[in-house]
């Protein structure tokens, strides 16, 4: 049984960038499908797609190189299931100067930083990615 699905998505896209991997294949649910939404609209990874099998299906992510580095540099895990941690659009802090992302999971669905302040709403920290 896995306690954390978030994490798990982030440490695989991790190792697979460590070893500098084309693709990683997670197993699906809604929200990691939104992360990878996400990622992909920000410019982090070259594509997604979710793979048929007889259970959940599963996430096929798709890493992004460029000249042999990886776009991604680094993903950390904000909020655990043992610890939340929220804030509000005024308090959401600025990740490597902007060029990184704040992903939250707001009313509004799973946004960015950018996204949280431009509609004023504030939300659940889920994870920076840079």
């Amino acid at each position: 049984m896995m306690t954390d699905p978030i994490a798990d998505m982030l440490t695989r896209m991790r190792n697979a960038i460590m070893i500098k991997a084309e693709k990683v294949d997670i197993p699906a649910s809604r929200i990691k499908l939104e992360i990878a939404k996400l990622l992909k609209e920000e410019g982090f990874i070259r594509a997604y797609k979710i793979l048929k099998d007889k259970k959940q299906g599963i996430l096929r992510i798709s890493l992004k190189y460029i000249e042999n580095k990886s776009v991604i540099t680094g993903v950390k895990r904000v909020s655990t299931p043992g610890r939340r941690s929220y804030s509000g659009y005024k308090e959401i802090i600025p990740i490597m100067g902007g060029v990184g992302i704040v992903v939250l999971t707001t009313p509004r669905g799973i946004v960015t930083d950018s996204t949280c302040k431009k509609e004023k709403v504030g939300g659940e920290v889920i994870a920076h990615v840079w």
